[in-house]
């Protein structure tokens, strides 16, 4: 059986091979290995969410599940300046991301196991394509975990398959985050949603 992608795999023993793949208009010339999410390049979901979400705004951004980097480098294109941290349980997954940032001269962004990241940390801007497979709980607890760090004023936008439970996880979304916290699809394309989450006010620019 395959190694699950969500999975603490240390460095030892990663193979880095080569990846192109185009992020933001142009070609981009990466690496990726293997037990990681999507190694071999950009997968729907996620080309979803780059399409579909609006402009990333604020100082400091966050991608959970960064994979080989693909959201976390779009976020750092985006928003030159701003403070990028993608994080992730594979431990593959964040040396992979660091190199491929370091590979595009992208010095923003930072990378961290869930477990390293300083707790009082908020973020202004959340993207993710959440690791849906692992279950109902162990995603519930994900994402109770970094959406509640969402600053006054942030927000959050999630792709998830249509099939896969996206249409009941906002409510879920809505009823466990409270009243502070507004739920809603935003977009819907090619079998995926992208569900918006906004902590109080409209954010600024």
């Amino acid at each position: 059986m395959a190694e699950h992608y969500f999975s603490s795999h240390d460095e030892d023993g990663l193979t880095p091979r080569p990846l192109t793949v185009e992020l933001e208009g142009s070609e981009r010339h990466l690496v990726t290995a293997s037990g990681v999410f999507s190694p071999k390049g950009l997968d729907k979901g996620t080309a979803v969410l780059l399409r579909e979400a609006p402009e990333p705004r604020g100082n400091s951004l966050l991608d959970i599940g960064c994979g080989w980097g693909p959201i976390t480098l779009t976020l750092a294109l985006r928003r030159p300046g701003a403070q990028v941290l993608g994080v992730d349980v594979n431990q593959r997954s964040i040396e992979l991301t660091r190199r491929n940032a370091a590979s595009m001269g992208l010095d923003t962004i930072s990378t961290a196991l869930p477990d390293d990241v300083d707790p009082g940390l908020t973020f202004d801007t959340i993207w993710s394509n959440p690791p849906i497979r692992v279950g109902k709980d162990v995603l519930h607890d994900i994402l109770m975990t970094w959406l509640p760090r969402l600053s006054v004023g942030g927000s959050a936008y999630l792709v998830v398959q249509k099939n896969l439970g996206a249409d009941s996880l906002i409510p879920w979304l809505a009823q466990n985050l409270g009243a502070e916290f507004a739920v809603h699809r935003y977009a819907t394309s090619k079998g995926f949603r992208v569900i918006e989450v906004r902590r109080g006010p409209a954010q600024e620019v």
